[in-house]
């Protein structure tokens, strides 16, 4: 997940490029709008269905919890959920979301932060480096647990199953950015009937010791994975990628686990350390996984 130390590699890296603090800011405002250039979409998404959108709300054991649901508008397709980064659910997600409809799946975007707010959050990842961000995300973080996404997940996979533009004779995905990536794998958890691939990219806290961290959880889902790995992120938990491979491997779960060169948040478009040609690759993964998991 996206901390201070993360944030002060990605500050290094950006120094070694030879960018300013003003330099940086501009990035991260710039690369949600080089996105939506007509290049950094494949022929078949640019001639890929029309889709159709609207805000929702889904009851969760906590409460009610706001999403933004996208889908072709014409029938019923593979359903995907999308876990954002620390920064929640804002238009850069929206877009992710929307581009990932266009690929033919009917996508829910979270708010991951709904005990304590509707989405949006913030505006941008940008905010979440200003202390003013972090004061504010803290405590919203705070009550965020393994067991309420898990109980978040089981809810979200539930009204999926209930929309009409979901094709239940289809299993369902899931993708995770930054804190999101945990989060995709205790999807698959919280219904393993359900849920056949999950997708992280650049999560943190994959690998654990606790019953309830991720890598524990492989055994009990029935999901192929994609995790995708910051190089950042590798440098400083090396034995991550490898206890990984031996709880995939243990579990008997297909998996692939890449270490990526690009830096933590490489893959969300309003990021200022977003890597085109490698987000590119990662997302290529992900559409490869959906296609054979779903």
């Amino acid at each position: 997940m996206c901390d201070e130390m993360t944030e002060a590699e990605n500050a290094a890296w950006a120094r070694n490029k030879g960018l300013n603090r003003r330099d940086f800011a501009t990035m991260g405002a710039s690369a949600a709008a080089l996105s939506m250039l007509p290049g950094c979409t494949t022929a078949s998404e640019a001639s890929g269905p029309v889709t159709m959108s609207r805000t929702v709300t889904i009851d969760t054991p906590d409460g009610k919890a706001d999403a933004f649901f996208v889908y072709p508008s014409k029938g019923k397709h593979p359903a995907v959920i999308m876990w954002p980064d620390i920064a929640g659910l804002r238009d850069a997600y929206i877009r992710m979301g929307t581009r990932l409809a266009t690929a033919g799946f009917a996508v829910l975007v979270v708010n991951q932060y709904y005990r304590s707010s509707p989405a949006p959050i913030m505006g941008s990842l940008m905010e979440w480096r200003t202390p003013e961000g972090r004061e504010k995300l803290q405590p919203m973080i705070a009550k965020i647990s393994p067991a309420g996404t898990i109980a978040d997940a089981g809810a979200f996979v539930a009204w999926l199953d209930g929309q009409k533009e979901v094709d239940t004779k289809k299993r369902i995905g899931s993708c995770g950015y930054c804190m999101g990536g945990p989060f995709t794998v205790r999807t698959a958890f919280a219904n393993p009937a359900r849920v056949g691939a999950a997708a992280s990219f650049h999560g943190a806290g994959l690998a654990g010791d606790s019953p309830d961290a991720p890598s524990k959880l492989m055994a009990k889902t029935k999901a192929a994975y994609l995790i995708a790995i910051a190089k950042n992120d590798d440098e400083r938990a090396p034995d991550e990628k490898t206890a990984l491979r031996a709880a995939a491997d243990a579990a008997g779960r297909p998996a692939e686990i890449e270490v990526y060169p690009a830096q933590h948040g490489w893959c969300t478009v309003d990021a200022p350390v977003y890597d085109r040609e490698q987000a590119e690759k990662a997302w290529g993964r992900m559409l490869a996984l959906f296609a054979a998991n779903l």
